[in-house]
């Protein structure tokens, strides 16, 4: 290794530079994850920076933060604290250790940093974030709840409240939540860029609140408070059976606005009796079935100063919990890419049919003319039939439908304000004559998180695939990681999310999205009383029961998702956060146990998995759902004793190896045979005993080879579900069978990824065959068009084809492993991340015969690259012979930050 490393050193004296400067400059500050936030309630939050240098190798050496509570003591170098320089390369995730911070202040930062070369770099850009209200004494607002008696339908409440300002402002700030849905307006301007606010969570234990810098919204003299409620997950009919009012019955608002003036003196508005309440145009909302709006009805001017609501009901006010009130740190819904209409068409049953072309999830803006009371009537649908008819039987119960009547004064534009829909397809009723594409525009919606991967090969069908899973994400990533957004489902699956999320990690920051989402499932766990994680979170379903959930691969999301979240971020916090509720799911496989063996209960199994119709020779591949459990049992078991061991737990750490290899024998015992068969001999029981390590070393390799064997008995496609897919590539690329790996990814025929491609797919199906190969549909009571559990084989294409990943052993991309595997079947592939350091990526192709490797590396980090060789092929960096560690057909080189490009004569095969 010596050896290797003296290599890097003279590769780096010969190519000190690449072009340019040699500047040092710190870039991108933030905290907890997030760019200038406000409203933390984080007590001790952490700063993240990256470095930008040119030239290569650099690394960090030390660092110094300054915070004061104004721009003016930080630029005069007078803050209010100071870490001093500290001797770290650590440049993400540190902790803020000054005094306690208060309730609604601003603070301002900013960094500096020392690198391997005793340079210094600039002070950092002033950044800043704000506080939250931090406990519930902070609240001086009241909550509220319409003041007249509600129609059968459920009307949205409009409430309002009107103040006078005589002051010049200087900063203002507005805190928002609701029971149900919110949209806010000062003066007529819209509060924020949000949509669905404030969100789903487990409401009776935790609900967010969202805090807006509204400063530029008010006025001197008169201004004018406007909040709409809509139905929400809150009280809406919503889970299986369309139950209403599962968190409660009220519709609530709860408003606090801060006023900081010049002057040094400050105000504070508030939701409480002086507020008035009345209905609008918005004359019901739900999820599933989508929304109403009379426009005959709308309050011209109600959000405005000045305007009378002297027949406005004085709201009444209740006493509900502020003390589950919390910030909001995960990325909020926001609108995203808009896409005009495709095609007008005519369907055979003469429906009137708009296509954008892509199943997307939000809604449709339209443009309409018509008499007063004329209904528009929208229908949202993913697909057409065979016959090219309409086609929403899919969507079970969910009507799916915006309803528009017109008040015929001209051109009238409509959207929703409270659902949203799943569709590529929409139907139109109610309007007369040829549609106008120019009138109509799909707006996508989906938590703004930052992109941070991309993909791309020589492969047309595979770049689509790729599409395709970037897309289940988006639209299936609205505040709660769901199932599917189109049917009478739309819930936080625990299978799907932990199957799906590494891939998730890297085509956008999940981290604030995830962690949010894991203390929902932390509550809803606690709620069942017996350690069990409910199949869905946030959990509607009740705690009782088949609801209280316990099912193998989808309670285990308490265990993978934080361990995979830990090793992706690198924040500790998510282990210890969780760490109670991973135990606790693991103590209750334990009891559930007897002999160490978890052979009871209820269990999804590999769900989905490729089953035949009228099964006469055994060709379904059913996997005995106990033998899963016990696979899943060890892995949460071993994920476990790895958050122990970071946390310094070393009790826990004996307690629960012990436990692991009483479980591993177990398996063995019950569900193999004495030459490393296992009872159910498929696809999925192989791929996850090799991927879990529950075979003893001697026994793997022979395992491995079976699953071959029986990939190659199905004709070179896949039988697994959804828990063996996620896995099933990265097992036959660690046991030396790339090439079928390979196979299976290009495989076109039904079962595989590329057939629903080959279908015109542009989301995940939930399904392999959605769509049957005779043009039929799959069974109307599941079979979703926009269901990323599927996507899941985008991990392997990052980080085996690409070869795109983390060291072994290390955390958050700070050491680098680049190891692509290679195949004829394609000329080139490549793909970037910003990891928290800054941008990583690597790319292969063939190039007049040459292999050709490149990669950037972020400042602040090292990387191993394994770059592919036959015998004793020479590669070249800069023109200059590279000489490295050479190990089983590649030569291995570590480097520091920068960009590299490595050529080698390669003939592949």
């Amino acid at each position: 290794m010596n050896r290797v490393v003296s290599l890097i050193l003279t590769m780096a004296i010969c190519s000190v530079y690449t072009t340019g400067s040699a500047q040092l400059n710190v870039v991108k500050p933030r905290v907890e994850n997030l760019q200038n936030p406000i409203g933390l309630d984080v007590l001790r939050p952490t700063f993240s920076w990256q470095l930008v240098s040119e030239k290569r190798n650099t690394t960090q050496t030390a660092y110094e933060i300054i915070v004061a509570s104004t721009t003016a003591a930080i630029e005069k170098g007078n803050p209010d604290w100071k870490s001093g320089k500290i001797s770290s390369d650590q440049s993400v995730l540190v902790q803020y250790k000054g005094p306690d911070l208060i309730a609604g202040k601003k603070y301002y930062w900013k960094v500096r940093v020392w690198d391997n070369i005793g340079t210094l770099s600039p002070w950092s850009e002033t950044a800043s974030w704000q506080m939250g209200l931090l406990k519930p004494e902070d609240w001086k607002a009241i909550w509220i709840t319409p003041g007249y008696t509600e129609d059968s339908l459920f009307a949205s409440p409009l409430m309002r409240k009107e103040f006078s300002n005589s002051k010049k402002i200087k900063t203002a700030t507005a805190y928002i939540t609701a029971h149900g849905l919110y949209e806010a307006q000062i003066n007529g301007k819209r509060v924020g860029d949000a949509y669905l606010t404030p969100g789903w969570t487990s409401y009776n234990k935790r609900l967010q609140y969202q805090a807006y810098d509204v400063t530029d919204l008010l006025l001197q003299g008169n201004n004018a408070i406007a909040v709409a409620l809509g139905d929400g997950w809150y009280r809406g009919n919503f889970s299986f059976d369309h139950k209403r009012n599962i968190y409660g019955k009220d519709i609530a608002l709860l408003f606090q606005l801060e006023i900081l003036y010049t002057d040094g003196t400050t105000a504070t508005i508030v939701s409480n009796n002086s507020w008035r309440s009345s209905t609008g145009a918005v004359l019901s909302n739900g999820i599933y079935k989508g929304e109403t709006i009379d426009a005959r009805l709308e309050r011209s001017g109600w959000a405005l100063a000045g305007y009378d609501d002297q027949n406005w009901a004085p709201v009444n006010t209740a006493d509900f919990a502020k003390d589950i009130l919390v910030a909001t740190y995960n990325e909020p819904i926001k609108k995203q890419e808009t896409f005009a209409a495709m095609k007008v068409i005519t369907t055979p049953n003469k429906e009137k049919v708009i296509d954008f072309g892509q199943n997307l999830v939000g809604w449709v803006q339209l443009k309409v003319k018509g008499r007063a009371g004329d209904t528009i009537r929208v229908s949202h649908a993913e697909v057409l039939d065979k016959k090219g008819n309409f086609y929403t039987e899919n969507l079970r119960g969910a009507t799916a439908q915006a309803v528009y009547i017109l008040k015929g004064n001209g051109e009238e534009f409509f959207e929703p304000h409270f659902t949203f829909f799943g569709f590529r397809y929409i139907k139109l009723e109610g309007i007369t004559g040829e549609l106008q594409p120019d009138n109509f525009k799909a707006i996508a919606l989906y938590s703004d998180l930052q992109q941070t991967g991309s993909f791309t090969s020589s492969d047309t069908l595979i770049n689509q695939l790729q599409h395709n899973i970037e897309w289940g994400l988006r639209g299936n990533f609205l505040d709660v990681p769901t199932d599917c957004p189109q049917r009478d489902e739309r819930m936080g699956w625990t299978g799907d999310a932990q199957a799906f999320f590494r891939t998730a990690t890297f085509l956008r920051g999940v981290n604030n999205f995830f962690n949010k989402w894991l203390k929902d499932l932390a509550a809803d766990q606690a709620s069942t009383g017996t350690g069990s994680v409910p199949h869905v979170i946030p959990n509607p379903l009740g705690s009782q029961g088949w609801a209280a959930g316990g099912s193998a691969g989808w309670a285990d999301a308490s265990t993978i998702i934080p361990w995979e979240m830990y090793t992706v971020y690198g924040d500790k916090r998510i282990l210890e956060n969780q760490y109670e509720s991973m135990k606790a799911w693991v103590e209750y496989m334990r009891k559930q146990s007897t002999n160490d063996l978890w052979n009871k209960g209820s269990h999804f199994g590999d769900w989905l998995f490729y089953s035949v119709t009228d099964d006469n020779d055994g060709r379904s591949a059913i996997t005995n759902k106990y033998l899963i459990a016990q696979c899943f049992y060890a892995h949460s078991a071993q994920l476990l004793i790895n958050a122990a061991k970071v946390l310094g737990k070393t009790e826990d750490v004996t307690r629960y190896s012990d436990l692991l290899q009483k479980v591993r024998d177990a398996f063995l015992k019950e569900y193999t045979t004495p030459n490393g068969a296992t009872m159910s001999n498929t696809q999925t029981s192989y791929v996850l005993a090799l991927q879990f390590d529950l075979f003893p070393e001697g026994l793997r390799q022979q395992a491995a080879d079976r699953l071959a064997e029986n990939i190659k008995q199905y004709g070179n496609h896949l039988t697994t579900g959804f828990l063996g897919t996620p896995y099933l590539c990265h097992v036959l690329s660690r046991y030396g069978y790339t090439d079928l790996a390979y196979t299976l990814l290009m495989q076109k025929t039904y079962p595989s990824w590329l057939y629903p491609v080959t279908k015109g797919a542009t989301t995940i199906w939930e399904r392999w065959d959605g769509i049957r190969t005779n043009g039929d549909f799959q069974a109307i009571t599941m079979n979703s068009f926009n269901h990323y559990a599927y996507g899941a084989i985008g991990d392997w294409m990052y980080r085996v084809m690409v070869g795109l990943d983390i060291e072994e052993g290390a955390i958050a991309y700070k050491q680098i492993r680049i190891r692509p595997h290679l195949s004829s079947k394609f000329t080139h592939a490549s793909a970037s991340y910003e990891t928290l350091y800054g941008k990583l990526s690597t790319g292969w192709r063939i190039e007049g015969g040459q292999l050709v490797l490149s990669a950037e590396i972020p400042v602040n980090t090292t990387a191993s690259i394994y770059i592919p060789v036959a015998g004793d092929q020479a590669v070249l960096e800069n023109g200059q012979p590279v000489a490295g560690q050479k190990e089983n057909g590649y030569l291995m080189v570590k480097v520091g930050s920068g960009k590299y490009e490595f050529r080698t004569n390669r003939s592949v095969k």
